[in-house]
């Protein structure tokens, strides 16, 4: 059956071949003498249904997936379905790299085959844990461990860019927001200023973003925040790469922060970003109550342990550049793929096969000039390690 465009495009081309002027029947259906010219060109194309749309899509596309590479990420997919491990977007990416397939399909692409296909599922029943162990410290006491990130780039009313650096104390909920307008570099007077808040901790998470780290030409050169954290009795802790849920408590922190505060408020100045921020973050320490701590605000968590907080001994940061600490130990979390390499800021080492598959904690101490690699409890290899 006819729809009424069809109908329309038939009547058009038989008037047209009765004689009827071009004028006259564009004139009549509301439509342009370029559309009447289309129509008559389909007719003469001795196709039958020539008065039916013709689908827009391009017949080929160089962008498209091949049904070879399609193939292969539902097969990865079953097949780690069926073993029972994870089997999402990233999952099935790091088993193709282990596989040795190149090119690799994207991780959009890779979601993309797995929504066509309707393998988005999750599998029933309750998920049981494969034991692969993630070392992690435990916070039992406040300023035990900090989670620090960046946010940004972010921008003011009039275009002013700038990046937000914020830290958790996991024990207490406690949050420090520090505005960053002069780039990354400043993170050492960041740091310092959020420490002038919250005291200094023990361990500091962080990712492995190079501003924290130093730079992948220099692994073993120790950066300005690796330094800092050293030359003050602090240890950083890397946590594996492209796994940012590592730091989940300080990411929950930064979409709480982007909804309340950055597409709340309104700021054109740098100034109106400092004190804004001043006033979210004493706001949240003041107000923000946490089931975790029985009701209680992050400042009556802090009250009611009673302890001894270690704060900077200076009002200014130190004068960079730092001097190579002589002693202190920082850590590098990486999983270890089928390969056995162990990434340290773009240096890689060669670790035990019974490190395959599993979270190694890397210790690097500075005094003792050595690399200790840890299993959960067990120490699989210790190796020289000179700083430079």
């Amino acid at each position: 059956m006819l729809n009424e465009a069809e109908e329309i495009r038939k009547q058009a081309i038989t008037r047209y071949q009765h004689g009827e002027s071009s004028g006259a029947i564009c004139l009549s259906l509301g439509q342009s003498r370029s559309w009447l010219y289309k129509w008559l060109s389909r007719s003469g194309s001795g196709k039958e249904d020539w008065y039916r749309d013709q689908l827009r899509r391009p017949l080929s596309n160089p962008r498209w997936t091949s049904a070879e590479m399609e193939e292969i990420v539902k097969s990865v997919r079953l097949e780690l379905y069926n073993r029972g491990d994870f089997c999402g977007v990233q999952a099935i990416h790091w088993h193709m790299e282990d596989l040795g397939l190149r090119p690799l399909p994207s991780l959009r692409t890779i979601g993309r085959i797995l929504d066509r296909n309707q393998l988005t599922h999750r599998r029933t029943g309750r998920y049981e844990p494969k034991g692969v162990y993630y070392p992690k410290v435990t916070a039992e006491s406040p300023n035990d461990l900090h989670q620090s990130d960046y946010v940004g780039p972010c921008y003011l009313k009039g275009g002013i860019r700038f990046y937000s650096l914020h830290s958790v104390d996991l024990a207490t909920g406690r949050c420090a927001v520090e505005p960053v307008t002069g780039g990354k570099g400043t993170s050492g007077r960041a740091f310092w200023a959020i420490w002038h808040r919250l005291g200094m901790p023990r361990y500091q998470q962080i990712d492995n973003e190079m501003t924290f780290y130093g730079s992948p030409t220099h692994p073993r050169g120790m950066g300005k925040l690796i330094r800092l954290c050293l030359h003050h009795g602090i240890e950083p802790i890397f946590i594996p790469v492209k796994e940012p849920w590592r730091n989940g408590v300080v990411e929950k922190f930064n979409h709480h922060w982007r909804q309340k505060f950055l597409e709340a408020e309104e700021m054109d100045s740098t100034q109106q970003l400092q004190h804004g921020s001043l006033n979210f973050e004493t706001n949240h320490n003041s107000r923000y109550r946490y089931s975790k701590l029985g009701g209680k605000t992050s400042l009556q968590s802090l009250a009611s342990s009673q302890a001894a907080l270690r704060f900077p001994p200076t009002l200014e940061p130190p004068q960079e550049p730092l001097s190579k600490p002589s002693q202190g130990r920082y850590h590098v979390v990486r999983l270890i793929r089928s390969d056995r390499k162990l990434d340290i800021f773009g240096e890689s080492f060669r670790v035990p096969v019974e490190a395959v598959y599993e979270y190694v904690w890397a210790t690097i101490d500075v005094k003792k000039q050595c690399l200790s690699l840890y299993v959960g409890d067990e120490l699989l290899k210790q190796q020289d390690y000179r700083v430079r």
